[in-house]
């Protein structure tokens, strides 16, 4: 009995292995027949007339008509619709919450943001997520999952992030208890900068689905996701990859999680508020503003050709090209995306990083690994959330849809 109990586990397993790879094939390929599908994933025929015909049972792909096959015979199509399927995603990042829904592309069909968050209110924006949320399925039958993108280091095994840096109230809140089960659909919470790299590699068309990535998020905090060979590095405890509690300066500024001279104490928007205010000049305003819009006020006028700004958002490049050479010496990904607030300092920021990084690091690696700012059209986090569920939906589609 236990070996047949064994036996039936495991081939559910290859089954629902077999389930995703057909599902993401089309996903990444687009329309194929099945002779196709069985050729690209090595597959029976038989074994995909199988698999395709309880997807199209369960809704979940679709047959489009003829399409031309191999010596020209004709074939049927069949096709993954990533427009009948929503995903909400939500991002957390300290004072500020978004939440958006999204098709399968990461296509934004709705976004809005949250009131300003602050220690003595997380509980009360907790009450106000959990109602939008419900709102929102209440009147969208299609939505099938939420993703959440969550500040790190986030300890996936306990649902809850270990440092906050600037609002440690968030550390008191599980994300997995809180919301897990709280509505209709499932709900997947990922590290913010790990959910902007999978929005990356899902949704921008820039991004090769074979490349080895880095999303080097600079916002509220500073984060780091990478994919090598399609898969997020996580570490033991969820918590691989956080670049802004590197030290850049052993002798520097204290930083929340105990280390000393930590990357995101330079180049995050509290700190270059933080920088403001002390500053005193720059943006006489900065002490009434919120990170988010000191940090943008500084852009702004940097633009404008204001020597000041210009050369305080230099500064901060330098710093954040101090974060590339780390990211080079650490992981030498293909392909370095840098997204979030500070991302929007644009050319100024990237030309400054670009020479700080061929100063400091190994040229060979220097030549082939490109650095790049951020296009997608919605926020790399917020629809990196988005992009959490939508790996979930294309990796186990038993979790979505009676496919058995």
């Amino acid at each position: 009995m236990a070996f047949e109990a064994k036996h039936a586990t495991s081939q559910a397993s290859v089954s629902e292995s077999n389930r995703s790879r057909i599902l993401q094939h089309l996903y990444h390929h687009g329309i194929s027949s099945r002779a196709q599908i069985a050729k690209a994933l090595d597959l029976t025929p038989a074994a995909i007339t199988k698999i395709t015909a309880r997807l199209i049972e369960a809704g979940v792909i679709e047959e489009t008509g003829d399409i031309e096959g191999s010596k020209n015979r004709r074939s049927i199509g069949l096709k993954l619709d990533t427009t009948q399927f929503h995903i909400i995603g939500v991002k957390f990042a300290r004072s500020l919450v978004q939440i958006g829904v999204f098709d399968l592309r990461g296509n934004a069909i709705s976004l809005e943001s949250l009131p300003t968050v602050y220690d003595d209110t997380i509980d009360d924006t907790a009450i106000i997520i959990h109602r939008r949320l419900a709102e929102l399925i209440d009147t969208d039958p299609t939505i099938v999952a939420i993703g959440m993108a969550v500040p790190g280091p986030y300890l996936r095994n306990e649902g809850r992030t270990a440092v906050v840096s600037s609002m440690q109230g968030w550390r008191r809140i599980n994300f997995v208890h809180e919301f897990g089960s709280a509505f209709r659909v499932p709900v997947f919470v990922e590290q913010d900068a790990r959910a902007g790299a999978l929005a990356h590699f899902l949704f921008d068309p820039a991004v090769k689905s074979d490349e080895n990535l880095a999303y080097y998020l600079i916002g509220e905090g500073v984060g780091l996701g990478v994919i090598e060979n399609g898969r997020l590095i996580n570490g033991h405890l969820g918590a691989a990859t956080e670049i802004g509690h590197i030290s850049i300066d052993i002798n520097g500024k204290p930083c929340d999680c105990g280390n000393i001279g930590c990357l995101e104490r330079y180049c995050s928007t509290p700190a270059i508020h933080a920088m403001l205010i002390e500053e005193g000049t720059v943006i006489p305003e900065a002490s009434v503003m919120t990170h988010t819009d000191a940090a943008r006020a500084l852009f702004a006028k940097a633009q404008d050709g204001d020597a000041q700004a210009v050369s305080l958002v230099k500064s901060i490049a330098r710093y954040v090209g101090y974060g590339c050479v780390t990211i080079f010496n650490g992981f030498n990904p293909e392909h370095i995306i840098i997204g979030d607030i500070v991302a929007e300092a644009g050319t100024m920021l990237l030309d400054t990083v670009l020479d700080t990084v061929k100063e400091r690091s190994i040229p060979e690696i220097f030549t082939s690994t490109s650095i790049t700012l951020s296009t997608l059209s919605a926020d790399a986090a917020v629809s990196g959330a988005a992009a959490v569920a939508v790996t979930e939906f294309l990796e186990h589609p038993s979790v979505f849809f009676d496919v058995s």
